[in-house]
């Protein structure tokens, strides 16, 4: 994914990547992001201090909540089901993603 919006992202653009989950392969060279000078950001959240994370969450679901979460969201699940969760992850029948919803 991150091979594909290196070469379809405005000149002098930014990409910030987060997490692995497609792996941690680049398909790509260092040419889109030379001639077009587009910047990969990369971030770093296992780093970032709790109060600042805390801001971010609130941000994230107030007024910088993706409009179209739910299109994107496959399940919503408790934190009580995560290891029932974990378990199908494992056993490679997921599909999509999961929101896990950490109050009721």
């Amino acid at each position: 994914m991150l091979s594909g919006i290196s070469r379809i992202i405005h000149p002098w653009g930014n990409i910030a990547s987060c997490g692995m989950a497609g792996g941690i392969a680049l398909q790509s060279t260092v040419m889109p992001f030379i001639l077009r000078g587009v910047s990969l950001l990369g971030i770093s959240s296992a780093n970032c201090p709790y109060d600042i994370r805390l801001k971010l969450w609130h941000r994230l679901a107030t007024d910088w909540k993706p409009p179209l979460l739910d299109r994107i969201c496959s399940s919503e699940i408790s934190m009580h089901e995560l290891p029932e969760s974990f378990s199908t992850m494992l056993s490679g029948e997921s599909l999509g993603r999961t929101v896990v919803k950490m109050a009721d």
